[in-house]
């Protein structure tokens, strides 16, 4: 398997973050039942995530589009997995895919380099921007918007301006005056992953304005990703030179193709002040679709359309929630977050709906449908997928069907990290079967369900896969043999419980109560002596050197993923009646709860830097931990719940470039933010239920079945009011904190009534929490 720590390997954590000052703001938000389309995307700050270890981009690309125009400051090292940091003060130049918020990195296809003066054909170093192509910048010339772009390049004396469409690119340089303007066009760049190959690189010229080609890159996936563009200039270029290997001109040729590095430079006479636009098409099948992709989604030279139309289409996504608020942090962090859920997963279709499938073979989508990748799994099932069976419902068949494809057509079974079309392995569980199960649960339609269990059933029942054959034969799997044993075993727990939903719904009992069993197996790993979950090895006994801070039980060996026994103690979300009974009830359970948030934080035999935000051993800047807080209203204390998560809304959340805890990891972070303000989140997504904690607007509005709202309203007396007093549902009141989906998927009027202090009588609630496997 490979996971993060593999890309990180001993890097440094520097931890701590400040608060952030709360400015009072307009209400911006329409009230209920006002029908316009307001201007939400003020409120998204694109540089959000792009210090500390967010991770994310800054530049144009529109909902769930597979181009993300945006500036590449480095194209190595960790917190560079998106291209661009903060912390940065020069621009190699502008491509057109990149990663949101992930912990490895990849892509980065198609570099434009604007230039004036003598071609340089090398980067030039990280530390030395003026060796190379790379221009030197100010983040106060520096603006993005969604959909938009902008920065001023010092060195060449150019502005630069992009924007996008769903598979395009679109640039607009204003140049100085020069008779050495130039562009270079690099298919060399890429992420500098040790591992890095680039391959089948080839640019063709055709007339004097339009460029194409394409390359093949084997990086974070182990089999080659194919990317393809369609370039052309708004005038014609006054000369052209192909390149390969950095320094060899091709000649006076129209085509070159090399094992590896090519470039391109266009040469232009410019006058000052003059425009020069390039639009780019991208395509994973060929540079002829590429072009099919360039033509229908941008056939004029109208860059200010192109800004405009980006701009409503993120308007019109960033309406499906509404909220109120007097706090522009709040607000900013709200809608930032929910720009963040949409910039993954990526459409991977071209307009004539072929794609490019797992088995690198082309294939033809039926009419209607789309095709998406780079699904970040093992984080987004937790939050991001709950979230758009809410406010998302049409495009939910379109994302299961793409898992279902993909496991069809891939030699490796169903998908893990897929990423334009390959599999990276990366993370632990197999999680597409977790965002398929959800969406049986909750009847999704259009979805069909006997081929989703077929390829479900052979990674669950059959192959051999990163301990599978350990976990079904033993019950637990042999920290001697496989690495990241204990996290590996927690995730097919839940893995065995939803596909065993899938099993039911298609006749499969069998199945179910083989696969239902099994989601018990972290009774093998549970420790009743430490009260911790544990590695065991191959003689049953528990793994030596244990350090509940600690990630392995010996030197380069983990048996927990990017975790210790700490987080992996409260892993088990599907069966929490059956699990808290191990440590001897709800109160015993909770007590050990508590003890999570005053251990002492921090990692004690190595630095792990995708461990951040730390409260005690609660882990915020990491997956694992996001449910944790949850699990306070299942152990009947549910102002514990309400009080953690406020602390982490407030603490862990910012409106400022190091404003995430963690990585973004493709809209998870941003969702745990989205669902816990609007006072609901899915601890056990299968379930199809949701854990109620104290809403942080006082009004908001999601637009979810049927053109219907769910609206959610809290009512305060004080500002201070964090405690959960009594809610309603329609009306009618709750004796519970949960709700079903189908109460509110097609619409409902939550209200909370909130107080200073919390309600201890919820404690004694017999339907306090959500039931669980076990009654």
């Amino acid at each position: 398997m490979f996971n993060r720590r593999d890309f990180l390997g001993m890097l440094s954590l520097a931890a701590g973050s400040a608060a952030v000052a709360q400015t009072p703001a307009k209400k911006a938000v329409r009230q209920s039942g006002a029908a316009a389309t307001l201007d939400l995307t003020k409120w998204v700050d694109v540089t959000i995530g792009t210090g500390g270890h967010g991770h994310t981009y800054p530049g144009a690309t529109v909902p769930f589009g597979a181009v993300q125009l945006s500036p590449d400051t480095y194209n190595k090292d960790w917190d560079w997995c998106s291209g661009y940091h903060t912390q940065d003060s020069s621009i190699m130049g502008f491509s057109h895919t990149h990663l949101s918020g992930t912990g490895c990195g990849d892509l980065l296809d198609v570099l434009v380099v604007p230039r004036v003066g003598e071609v340089v054909l090398d980067p030039g170093t990280h530390d030395a921007p003026e060796s190379g192509y790379r221009s030197k910048f100010s983040h106060n010339t520096e603006h993005g918007e969604p959909g938009y772009y902008t920065v001023m390049l010092e060195t060449p004396g150019i502005k630069a301006e992009l924007t996008a469409t769903e598979r395009t690119g679109f640039h607009r340089y204003t140049f100085p005056k020069s008779d050495q303007s130039h562009f270079v066009i690099d298919l060399i760049h890429a992420y500098l992953d040790p591992k890095l190959q680039v391959t089948d690189g080839d640019i063709q010229l055709i007339g004097k304005d339009t460029i194409m080609g394409g390359r093949k890159v084997v990086c974070w996936a182990k089999t080659p990703r194919q990317i393809y563009f369609a370039m052309q200039f708004s005038k014609p270029w006054e000369s052209a030179d192909l390149y390969y290997d950095r320094k060899n001109k091709a000649g006076s040729v129209q085509y070159v193709r090399k094992p590896d590095h090519v470039q391109a430079v266009v040469h232009f006479n410019t006058h000052a002040d003059e425009k020069i636009l390039v639009k780019v098409g991208i395509s994973m099948v060929s540079a002829e679709n590429a072009m099919q992709n360039l033509k229908r989604e941008q056939p004029a030279w109208d860059f200010e359309g192109t800004r405009t139309r980006a701009k409503r289409a993120w308007n019109r996504e960033l309406n499906r929630i509404a909220v109120n608020s007097d706090n522009e942090r709040d607000m900013k962090v709200f809608y930032t977050g929910l720009y963040h859920m949409m910039c993954a997963p990526t459409l991977a279709d071209d307009v004539n709906g072929e794609y490019r499938g797992m088995d690198q073979k082309v294939h033809k989508l039926a009419a209607g449908e789309h095709n998406y990748s780079t699904f970040s799994l093992w984080d987004t099932y937790r939050a991001l997928h709950p979230s758009y069976t809410l406010w998302q419902q049409e495009r939910v068949p379109h994302l299961v069907n793409a898992l279902i494809r993909m496991a069809e057509e891939s030699p490796d079974g169903v998908p893990i990290w897929p990423i334009q079309g390959q599999e990276t392995f990366c993370m632990t569980g197999y999680h597409s079967v977790t965002v398929m199960a959800e969406a049986c649960v909750k009847k999704f339609p259009g979805i069909d369900w006997k081929r989703a269990y077929a390829v479900m059933r052979k990674r669950n029942m059959d192959d051999d896969y990163m301990g599978l054959g350990d976990y079904r034969k033993l019950g637990y799997i042999r920290a001697d043999k496989e690495r990241e044993s204990v996290s590996k075993l927690i995730e097919y727990l839940y893995n065995d419980w939803a596909v065993s939903h899938v099993a039911d719904a298609t006749g499969h009992a069998d199945d179910a109560k083989i696969q239902r069993e099994r989601s018990r197996n972290y009774r093998n790993i549970f420790d009743p002596k430490t009260q911790f979950i544990r590695a065991k090895m191959s003689d049953g006994s528990w793994a030596p050197n244990f350090d509940p801070r600690g990630t392995g039980h010996k030197k380069h060996w983990r048996d927990y993923t990017e975790s210790n026994a700490w987080q992996s103690t409260f892993g088990i979300a599907h069966d929490n009646k059956g699990y808290m009974d191990l440590f001897g009830g709800r109160e015993a359970f909770a007590k050990k709860l508590d003890a999570l948030f005053t251990a002492e934080p921090g990692v004690s035999n190595e630095q792990v830097l995708d461990m951040s935000g730390f409260i005690g051993q609660y882990v915020h800047g990491n997956e694992p931990s996001h449910h944790i807080l949850y699990l306070y209203t299942y152990a009947g204390q549910p102002w514990k719940t309400q009080m953690r998560v406020k602390e982490v809304l407030d603490t862990l959340y910012h409106n400022d470039k190091d404003g995430l805890a963690g990585n973004e990891d493709c809209g998870q972070m941003s969702a745990w933010y989205v669902m816990s303000s609007l006072g609901l989140y899915a601890v056990d997504p299968i379930s199809a239920n949701y854990v109620l904690t104290t809403p942080r607007f006082s009004h908001a509005e999601v637009r979810v079945g049927g053109g219907r709202k769910l609206i959610v309203d809290a009512k305060r007396t004080s500002p201070s009011d964090s405690y959960i007093q009594s809610v309603t549902l329609n009306g009618k009141p709750l004796d519970r904190l949960w709700v079903k989906h189908t109460e509110v998927a097609n619409g409902g009027h939550l209200v909370f009534t909130l107080g200073a202090q919390p309600n201890m009588e919820f404690a004694t609630a017999p339907e306090l929490a959500p039931p669980s496997m076990t009654a």
